[in-house]
């Protein structure tokens, strides 16, 4: 018998042929003028594509939401008709693919903004972190507050995302609420200091995100839609007064969106596992309705115990598949990894991207 890990699972309207995901991983890889993904991409995915669901790099919705150099795009016609060429080549091997939708609000720099303007966020606090720019890491500029009616503009921004991904021939979309970025910095404390109807309350806090997912959902449906969120991540200066009442909030009220799944980083960004006291990656996941999917520092056992216990539907790993094209066909029959090349994680070209050995010509 198999590992219930490397069998089918059906997570809204995505079918899967196993439950090893492949988490998103930015490359910095993407024409840095157009926002526009290569045949070097199509390449890389490709190769991926035994993953039971593959989770591309995050990807702009709009140009105001760029915050590294060399990062794709998917709000206009040609970027849209650029990723056709990933999905298409995905497809053909057999596998499903969904394009992680992304604003990094303050996490950004004057270079990387249209005009040179400052970057947005829910208020205008320095995210005291390092961006990727042309000349290197650079600290990341002090934000605007977004006024009150640029935000309408915004949840369009993500709808007409959704409308390009549909375009592209993604099998969904996953709204990116995670690690600091504008999402996480609109639902966490430490972040939002607004005062009128996105600021303050739980229920204030949360509601751009849920608008976000309301208007993405109208586009797709629910069942096309996954979401990110990292409850207890500091990544990026994110902090929240009570991660636990914050999340409990936001997860029960997601349920009415019907969506395909909930991706949650456990722990700290690609960090540690260990939670605070009274901070519990179980009791949320019980709010939620639908699949669930793990990510942070997974390994095979860990990965099939939490399948096999019902602790989680879906494993999501990300740096074993920057190194391993074939990563489930080495899973499943417990063969050695190779080793990631850490200088070719952010930049450059195939070298570290496209040239990994699969385990046949290992």
């Amino acid at each position: 018998m198999p590992h219930k890990l490397f069998t089918p699972f059906t997570a809204g309207d995505i079918v899967m042929k196993n439950r090893v995901v492949m988490a998103p991983l930015t490359r910095n890889r993407a024409d840095d003028d157009d926002g526009e993904v290569s045949d070097l991409h199509v390449e890389y995915y490709r190769q991926r594509a035994g993953a039971g669901l593959i989770v591309t790099e995050a990807t702009q919705i709009s140009p105001e939401g760029k915050g590294y150099i060399q990062t794709p795009g998917i709000q206009t016609e040609a970027q849209a008709d650029a990723w056709r060429k990933v999905t298409d080549a995905v497809h053909a091997e057999g596998g499903r693919i969904v394009v992680q939708l992304w604003h990094v609000g303050r996490i950004s720099h004057v270079s990387l903004q249209p005009d040179g303007q400052e970057p947005v966020a829910p208020s205008a606090i320095p995210a005291g972190v390092k961006t990727f720019t042309a000349k290197g890491f650079e600290e990341t500029s002090t934000p605007r507050a977004l006024k009150l009616d640029e935000i309408p503009r915004l949840i369009e921004d993500y709808r007409q995302a959704a409308r390009m991904a549909d375009r592209a021939g993604f099998d969904g979309v996953e709204v990116h609420g995670a690690n600091g970025y504008l999402l996480d910095q609109f639902l966490k404390s430490g972040s939002n200091h607004r005062e009128d109807a996105y600021g303050g309350s739980v229920e204030n806090r949360a509601r751009l995100l849920l608008e976000v997912v309301q208007a993405v959902t109208e586009e797709l449906g629910g069942g096309r839609v996954g979401l990110r969120l990292s409850p207890f991540s500091p990544a990026n200066g994110a902090s929240d007064d009570n991660p636990m009442e914050t999340f409990s909030y936001a997860i029960r009220e997601l349920n009415r969106f019907g969506l395909a799944y909930l991706h949650m980083i456990e722990g700290a960004t690609g960090g540690s596992r260990e939670l605070d006291e009274g901070h519990s990656i179980a009791a949320l996941r019980k709010l939620f309705d639908g699949a669930y999917m793990a990510n942070n520092g997974y390994d095979r056992d860990m990965a099939i115990e939490a399948v096999e216990s019902g602790a989680a539907d879906l494993v999501a790993f990300g740096r074993p598949f920057i190194a391993n094209p074939d990563l489930v066909t080495r899973l499943e029959r417990d063969a050695p990894l190779n080793e990631g090349e850490r200088e070719t994680y952010y930049g450059g070209g195939a070298r570290g991207y496209t040239d990994y050995p699969a385990l046949k010509s290992a």
